[in-house]
């Protein structure tokens, strides 16, 4: 910077050389950037350990016990007080306010206070009114051991931290953005907390899992203790309302319906869901209504809604706090112990005062007696000074202060000077004696409670889950999520052509032949007549190669879908049969199925989704001395191999062509099923419960405990409801057997019936309202315990066991049925089913599809290196077939040239 005196003239200031002063970036940077960060880092964004209150929260918390007197305050006059300890303007306040009233814990509040649900905004500060909780009376006050500091202005006195005995940051939550860092601490359950701090004085162990006010799923296996690097995933809690309808009664952390409908609506603007409309019918608790198109599959939209909207959201908690001025990055475990221990100090505190003050009274009710008992107030009449009083006082009381606990101070004797002449008239020995016992039997609770102060803390954390507990259960359902594959459940948004000649695919190819419907994520396998194979992304317009015999959508890790080829090896070379799966591979990758010589063409291809084997014709042509010209190849005798084999010899002669004799059926072996608890679905992976094998018509069973039963697909996007009691493969010839309470009729009645109508889902018990079902057997022949209630006067009835096959004969399902007993049934238990031997099912002849990447090298080259030519028919010419034995595979989708 250049500096000029303003007192010389112009040509005396040419003459004077300019003075340069220098000021470094660096050191600005250091000295105001630095306040400036550690300002926002400790006055403004982040909580304190200590309270769990952020500088703002705290001071209107203590702003409104300033005000308090029972009653409502308006927002806004609590506001403006709190502005005599918060350096900040008005608007900051109330929004930190209404955050704290939304929480329901520390603040009752009365006017329009918002929706977190709706994410509607609170009314104007003036409109709305709040008043402390009894809850934030009783845990988060009290004056005797406050640390008090000066306010901003040094007029008032504010409180460097509040007393609070509860982990209230871990109730209510916390997030901030600083400079440099951030804090997101996740809310707890109430009586979770209470139930944990209890486990940490007793010294057990315990474990602390999120819970969101606005409910939801919430799978927490990485919540990582609320520590930086965590993740929690919250979902939200839809089921179906009706067949073409989605309900959608609890939504994830952080959003509220509006977003949530936002991105249903972006999601179907892009094509990645489809639905007719959404109706939001939210008020005190969540409805939105999703209405679907005719024949959308609801299962895959509630997938598809958790893979592309709002419906599912990632949480990264992140656990900082300020400790003695300085941040603390820790995990909500040991947030709790702090807690938990700060709480157990500040009870000790509270005892040591209340001891001290119990002592106080008892030391003056004990000299007040001694001085009106012995008459010692008489001494002093003849007293002329006061230093003459205070000596005779002190005088009178020396024989009968050996029992005190402290020695007697000149206040204690002035205290005794101000007992009024109508006190000492009135004064009753037998009373004061009363009032000394009880202020002794006072002072010995206060030490053993000092004493046993674990004891007191528990006993204190009990009270509160007792007296505030109530109505504030666990709202967010932890469960573990299955991941959604998006591309498994993404809409059909757009359509694929091919042009074979040129070799071309896309979707804007709108002139050539139309494939198939499919999503702008999708892979596309693509097969060519030379024998060649790749996988592509979607896309407008691609090429591929010249004569494409097959497109399709492709699934990764698919091992039903059985491939059958013939093809040529080289220019004049014999003729290779093969079957494969295509399980994985590189994407934008050419791969050659054939043995990689030039020329090679492919006579013949499948695509076979259920591994299906048809029969094919061979026809030869006539060259030399070939005898047979014709003969039949079964599909279902070549092995399933990687995709690399060579494949087995059909001829060396020239082929002229292939026919389609007979398309064939499934043969793979059944699909084996399991059911997940933890995540509620079904999987082919093993994990959980074997549910049974499954061939392509088996269905399975579900009954619900409210008396609804259906058949499905087992599909593995199925899900399920919370209420499902029995899941099983369903055996149509097997009966149900089931005992139910009718509430119109007020008896138990029993049934057994077969499901008549597949895919349908029917209730087999009475529609009344207090209809319920006791219990459902799938047993051939179940058997049942009935313990009777006891009638006054006799003895208790014996218990009946029942036989419901011979009880009752199967009937329709929607028939009442047979009444148990007429008298009054206390329990009934299923026992033991009796033995029966069930019919046996057939079973297909089995393939087990090995993938590619389980073979062993050493099998993969014996398969390569195979060169024997394939089995002939009985009609064959041995010199135009082969002579190996195959197992058998399914039908599909057949392409011929």
């Amino acid at each position: 910077m250049i500096e000029e005196n303003d007192d010389l003239t112009n040509e005396q200031n040419e003459k004077i050389e300019p003075q340069e002063t220098i000021t470094r970036v660096t050191g600005m940077y250091k000295e105001w950037f630095l306040d400036y960060a550690s300002y926002v880092i400790l006055e403004r964004a982040v909580p304190a350990i200590e309270d769990g209150f952020k500088p703002v929260q705290r001071r209107i918390m203590h702003s409104m016990k300033d005000l308090d007197d029972g009653r409502y305050n308006k927002v806004a006059n609590i506001v403006g007080h709190t502005m005599q300890y918060h350096p900040h303007g008005d608007a900051s306040i109330a929004d930190a306010m209404v955050q704290i009233g939304q929480k329901d814990l520390l603040i009752d509040t009365q006017g329009n206070w918002g929706n977190i649900l709706t994410g509607d905004s609170a009314a104007a500060s003036r409109y709305i009114e709040a008043r402390i909780s009894k809850f934030g009376l009783d845990v988060v006050f009290n004056p005797k051991i406050t640390e008090w500091q000066a306010s901003y202005d040094g007029r008032r006195k504010e409180p460097v931290n509040l007393p609070v005995m509860f982990p209230l940051l871990l109730a209510q939550g916390g997030e901030g953005i600083a400079v440099g860092l951030s804090t997101k601490i996740l809310p707890h359950n109430f009586i979770e907390l209470i139930d944990a701090s209890i486990k940490h004085l007793q010294g057990k162990r315990f474990s602390l899992l999120p819970d969101f006010p606005t409910a939801g799923i919430a799978d927490v296996t990485g919540y990582n203790d609320g520590l930086r690097g965590g993740k929690v995933r919250v979902r939200a809690k839809i089921s179906q309302y009706d067949k073409n309808t989605l309900v959608i009664t609890e939504i994830p952390f952080g959003t509220n319906t509006s977003s949530l409908i936002d991105s249903i609506l972006k999601a179907n603007d892009k094509g990645k869901i489809k639905i007719k409309k959404i109706e939001d019918n939210t008020a005190a608790n969540v409805e939105i209504l999703v209405h679907l198109p005719f024949g959308i599959s609801p299962d895959k939209t509630i997938d598809a809604l958790y893979a592309f909207t709002n419906c599912e959201t990632s949480i990264s908690p992140l656990g900082c706090v300020i400790e003695d001025n300085k941040p603390l990055f820790i995990g909500v475990t040991e947030m709790l112990r702090r807690s938990t221990d700060n709480t157990v100090d500040l009870l000790k505190q509270e005892l040591e005062i209340k001891l001290g003050e119990f002592q106080e009274q008892w030391h003056f009710a004990s000299l007040e007696r001694i001085f009106i008992e012995n008459r010692i107030y008489r001494d002093i009449e003849e007293e002329e000074t006061w230093e003459g009083v205070i000596q005779a006082i002190d005088k009178g009381l020396q024989p009968h202060i050996k029992h005190l606990k402290r020695a007697i101070t000149e206040e204690d004797i002035t205290r005794l000077t101000e007992i009024r002449i109508k006190r000492i008239s009135k004064f009753d020995i037998d009373k004061a004696q009363q009032k000394i016992d009880a202020l002794e039997a006072q002072i010995a609770e206060v030490k053993h409670h000092l004493a046993h102060i674990i004891d007191y803390a528990v006993a204190y954390f009990t009270r509160l889950k007792k007296e505030y507990g109530e109505g504030r259960e666990r709202k967010t359902e932890i469960r573990v999520f299955d991941d959604v594959d998006a591309t498994k459940v993404v809409i059909r948004n757009t359509k694929l052509y091919v042009n074979r000649e040129e070799g071309f695919i896309g979707t804007s190819l709108r002139k050539d032949e139309y494939v198939c419907d499919c999503s702008d994520i999708d892979d596309i396998i693509v097969f060519t007549k030379t024998g060649k194979m790749m996988v592509v992304k979607v896309d407008a317009k691609i090429f591929i190669g010249k004569d494409i015999i097959h497109v399709a959508v492709f699934k990764k890790k698919d091992k039903r879908t059985i491939y059958n080829m013939i093809y040529r090896d080289g220019k004049g070379g014999p003729s290779y049969v093969k079957r494969f799966a295509v399980t994985s591979m590189t994407r934008d990758k050419e791969y050659d199925l054939t043995n990689g010589n030039s020329n090679s063409v492919v006579w013949y291809f499948s695509a076979n989704p259920n591994g299906e084997a048809e029969i094919v014709s061979i026809l030869l042509r006539q060259v030399g001395s070939v005898k047979k010209l014709k003969w039949d190849l079964d599909f279902s005798e070549i092995l399933i191999k990687g995709r690399n084999s060579k494949g087995n010899r059909v001829t060396k002669h020239p082929i002229k062509r292939v026919e389609l004799k007979e398309k064939g059926v499934s043969t793979l072996k059944p699909r084996k099923i399991w059911f997940d608890d933890a995540v509620q679905r079904l999987n082919v992976d093993g994990r959980g419960e074997l549910i049974g094998e499954f061939k392509g018509e088996d269905r399975l069973l579900v009954i619900n405990q409210s008396g609804m039963v259906k058949t499905i697909l087992p599909e593995l996007t199925t899900h399920f409801d919370d209420d499902m009691i029995i899941l099983e493969k369903w055996i149509p010839n097997k009966p149900i057997s089931a005992i139910y309470f009718d509430g119109e009729k007020e008896r138990y009645y029993v049934k057994r019936f077969l499901i008549e109508t597949e895919g349908k889902e029917e209730s087999f018990i009475s529609d009344h309202p207090k209809s319920q079902l006791e219990i459902v057997s799938t047993d051939w022949i179940p058997m049942v315990d009935v313990e009777f209630k006891k009638e006054r006067g006799k003895d208790r009835k014996e218990n009946m066991e029942v036989n419901l096959e011979e009880f009752i004969a199967i009937k329709g399902i929607t028939a009442l049925g047979n009444q148990l007993t007429k008298d009054k049934v206390n329990q009934i238990s299923l026992l033991d089913p009796l033995p029966y031997e069930a019919p046996e099912e057939t079973s297909a002849n089995e393939i087990e599809v090995v993938d590619e990447e389980d073979v062993k090298p050493e099998e993969k080259a014996e398969n390569e290196d195979k060169t024997k030519e394939a089995p002939k028919s009985s009609s064959d010419d041995t010199s135009n077939s082969p002579d190996d034995k195959y197992e058998k595979g399914e039908d599909g989708q057949i392409t011929l040239f």
